[in-house]
């Protein structure tokens, strides 16, 4: 048997392998406890510095990579087992129809596990320690009624960096038309109002995260109470910027400075450690890019109520067609009723018409010895009862005569032997 260092190289030799033969395999690791910010993943921050303030024990980093490439940050909640937030760069819009891979990171259930990568959450099923004990599953949406809402929308990225979204450890449960809206309203706002006033497009650092609220999905996984955005375009006349939504409302979208967001979030907390800080914003910049998230904002609304025409609109034609339907159909159902009712006198006459041919069918003569049967049978009476008294009369008198003969015949053998045995007397005596 081969011995443990034996195994370990061989094991290493085979992750090389799989590595080489399959290079598009996501990869995410949990930042260890004794590496600085996210490691390699502190690119998706301004100045290389993480936000300060998410310190407790179930708080776990996650630098999401995909093609050996960091991709974006996580900071993930094992309590409640969602994302607290994953920054990220646009890279640009996404293409549509890409392949949604979903994966889970082994470390998160299992810290002494040595997969230091995602992986698919069938292919660790029955073979992972405490599977889904400190992260959400698949599972955990099936029937739900929610889906997985991502912090990261793959809808900003593209290519590598779109496929690498597609983690549970960048997902929190959304209703399917909040999660919609939500990813319109971030791509809209990005697109429309912070690339356009951002001078270096990659420096401008984002953050989208979620407070977890006490609603649990299947009494585990934390259904937000608000999602949040915040931007910050580290470059000269650089900005921050930060946007709210409250999951009860879906149709709200207020922008605030990142001082008021971060007040709402967390005490202490500092998303952005001092770069893009109030004191260096363009106030031009910054009434630019708020007046373009108003007129989003209105734009919203106006599709918002547009769509409610249309789907008013669609409602009445929908009603008045069902009603037409129904009132077409009416003298169809009449003329259906009155056709069976017609076919139904018609088959009475026919079952009557068959009777009828089949009485007639029945022999004249059958029929007529059929009728006399009772008679004959009422007048043989007497002859029967006659020769029964007859037959009975004759038995009691071959009885009586069977009787004498035998009687006779027995005299006469008695008076037969008696002459022949008894001596006669002698006249001299």
């Amino acid at each position: 048997m081969d011995g443990p260092g034996e195994r370990t190289v061989k094991m290493s030799l085979l992750c090389l392998l799989c590595l080489s033969l399959f290079p598009s395999f996501s990869l995410g690791r949990v930042v260890g406890k004794d590496e600085a910010g996210f490691a390699e993943c502190n690119v998706f921050f301004p100045g290389r510095v993480p936000p300060e303030g998410f310190t407790e024990p179930f708080h776990v980093k996650i630098c999401q990579q995909y093609n050996g490439e960091p991709r974006f940050a996580t900071l993930y909640s094992t309590k409640d087992k969602i994302p607290l937030y994953s920054a990220f760069k646009y890279t640009g819009a996404a293409r549509s129809g890409a392949d949604e891979s979903w994966l889970l990171e082994p470390q998160i259930d299992d810290p002494e596990n040595d997969q230091h990568e995602m992986v698919i959450e069938a292919d660790v099923v029955g073979s992972l320690a405490n599977l889904g004990a400190n992260q959400a599953l698949t599972s955990d949406y099936v029937g739900s009624g929610y889906e997985r809402g991502l912090l990261n929308p793959s809808l900003l990225n593209r290519e590598d960096f779109q496929m690498a979204t597609y983690t549970l450890t960048n997902a929190v449960p959304l209703r399917p038309s909040l999660s919609k809206i939500w990813h319109s309203d971030i791509r809209r706002v990005v697109e429309q109002a912070l690339i356009p006033h951002c001078s270096k497009k990659d420096q401008l650092y984002l953050l989208a995260g979620a407070i977890p609220s006490t609603v649990r999905v299947k009494g585990k996984v934390s259904v937000p109470e608000t999602l949040w955005l915040a931007a910050c375009c580290d470059a000269p006349e650089g900005w921050s910027l930060g946007l709210v939504k409250k999951v009860n409302d879906e149709s709200s979208l207020a922008d605030l400075t990142v001082g008021e967001l971060e007040k709402q979030l967390l005490a202490g907390l500092d998303l952005f450690k001092g770069n893009c800080g109030e004191d260096n914003e363009s106030s031009e910049k910054m009434e630019a890019i708020l007046q373009a998230v108003s007129q989003i904002r209105e734009q919203r609304v106006g599709s918002t109520l547009l769509d409610g025409v249309y789907s008013l609109w669609n409602g009445t034609v929908s009603y008045l067609k069902a009603i037409s339907m129904v009132l077409i159909s009416i003298p169809y159902d009449v003329g259906r009723v009155i056709t069976n009712i017609f076919l139904g006198f018609l088959g009475i006459i026919q079952d009557v018409a068959v009777i009828t041919y089949r009485i007639l069918r029945i022999p004249m003569g059958f029929v007529l010895h059929l009728a006399s049967f009772p008679y004959y049978s009422i007048c043989a009476i007497p002859s029967v009862v006659k020769d029964m008294a007859t037959g009975i009369g004759g038995t009691f008198s071959l009885a009586i005569d069977a009787t004498a003969s035998i009687l006779h015949g027995f005299y006469y053998v008695v008076s037969h032997i008696a002459k022949r045995f008894v001596p006669k007397g002698s006249s001299g005596d």
